[in-house]
């Protein structure tokens, strides 16, 4: 052979050595930089952090009133304690972010692209559960189905509640979500919906086993936490649904008991009572005995919102199965008898009012959260678990229990009006 043959292949033997190594330098590079890709516009969040409700009205039992102060009859509701204020940012590709709690979300409920958001856009547990394999809005493949405190993130307190509204009118209606970012629409009425059907689908599934299987949505059109059957009149149950994306440590507690009566949880910057007031009280008495109560040195204890107290929820427990309420065992809870007679645990009472479109109910019920059985009589003068242990309802403010007797509306909701109490305070 040549000499210049010889070079000519130790050169070639020399370029190709070195395409081979850009190539797997390329290939590196282009993993890194999908690695990169899936973390872009989420910003840098750690813990828990509570997105506020958005309620800025004051309420009193029964309607919106005037600013209320300290030493005021209804002081210590939610508007005057906001809370960190709700913010997005569109990202103009079908994604919106939250940037307080660092989640991407898809933007519309019009699934299907047709330009509409109807019951064509809604799917059974089981699909829903599935179509994350499929699903690349904003060029990301790693959605998934939000957990039920990922979900009631974005409930805005600022909605108004529309179970009385008839028809399929919807001028003038607020959603409990922030229409200048997501695309919203309420049931269709023209596939035999009503307007309040806009239930949306969590990963929570009620570990209750005196029920069928049940999955907690977050009503947005009503302002609700519900647990719902996945069967419905012999078939599936529909259900809306936002896929979320990002880090998925977002609603894990981070508790220490302090050894003094209270629970410190530094993933949402809060501190908690131990125990509950250990008695009912009507809503406006609540806010007193918040605004009122010292202890272990603290004086700045107060009423919680409906979302900092939804966080405090266990959903891996239930009375039935844990025989415990839906909370961690670092907390205590008084024992109730509930409608049926059986031992069980209380509701607890939030800050937040429940703003309704209908005259009597305006602002006259206040949002509580089952940390027991969420009991309903179903026509049959048997009370049962109805809407699930870790259900977020509502109460009257104020009134006479006995005119409940039966309970309310289609399911016979139970309606205790004297509700406890957990307290809670910032640690910082």
């Amino acid at each position: 052979m040549k000499t210049t043959d010889v070079k000519t292949t130790k050169l070639f033997s020399l370029f190709f050595v070195a395409m081979l190594f850009l190539t797997i330098t390329s290939c590196d590079d282009d993993d890194k930089i999908t690695d990169e890709t899936t973390e872009e516009n989420l910003p840098n969040i750690s813990g828990f952090p509570i997105v506020g409700t958005n309620q800025t009205k004051f309420f009193n039992n029964t309607t919106e009133t005037t600013t209320q102060s300290v030493g005021d009859d209804f002081y210590g509701q939610n508007a005057n304690y906001p809370g960190e204020t709700p913010n997005y940012e569109d990202n103009g590709d079908g994604t919106v972010t939250d940037m307080v709690t660092g989640l991407m979300w898809e933007q519309s409920f019009d699934h299907n692209g047709d330009g509409s958001i109807d019951a064509d856009d809604k799917l059974s547990y089981a699909d829903i559960l599935a179509v994350v394999n499929t699903t690349s809005t904003g060029g990301y493949s790693d959605w998934r189905v939000p957990t039920i405190k990922e979900m009631y993130s974005l409930m805005m307190f600022s909605g108004r509640d529309i179970s009385s509204v008839q028809g399929d009118d919807t001028s003038g209606l607020i959603p409990f979500i922030n229409t200048n970012y997501f695309d919203f629409a309420y049931g269709d009425t023209s596939a035999m919906e009503r307007l309040i059907d806009v239930q949306c689908a969590t990963t929570a599934v009620y570990v209750s086993d005196e029920v069928s299987e049940t999955v907690f949505g977050v009503n947005l059109a009503d302002g609700r936490i519900k647990g719902y059957g996945t069967g419905f009149n012999g078939g599936d149950k529909m259900f809306n649904y936002l896929l979320v994306r990002g880090r998925e440590t977002y609603g894990v507690n981070e508790y220490t008991d302090n050894g003094d009566g209270t629970i410190s949880d530094t993933a949402t910057g809060l501190m908690w009572m131990q125990d509950d007031s250990g008695t009912s009280m009507v809503w406006q008495d609540a806010l007193s005995y918040a605004e009122n109560f010292e202890y272990d040195g603290y004086t700045n204890w107060r009423l919680p919102d409906a979302k900092e107290l939804q966080g405090i929820v266990d959903y891996t427990k239930s009375p039935a199965t844990s025989n415990s309420a839906t909370i961690d065992d670092v907390f205590d809870s008084t024992v109730i008898q509930n409608e049926a007679g059986e031992d069980d645990y209380p509701w607890y009472w939030s800050s937040t009012t429940h703003e309704a479109e209908s005259a009597d109910m305006q602002g006259g019920w206040g949002v509580y959260i089952a940390f027991g059985r969420c009991m309903g009589n179903m026509g049959t003068d048997t009370w049962t678990d109805v809407h699930g242990a870790g259900a977020q309802r509502s109460d009257p403010k104020d009134g006479d229990p006995s005119e409940f007797e039966e309970g309310h509306g289609p399911q016979g909701d139970a309606v205790r009006i004297y509700n406890y109490v957990r307290l809670v305070r910032d640690i910082n």
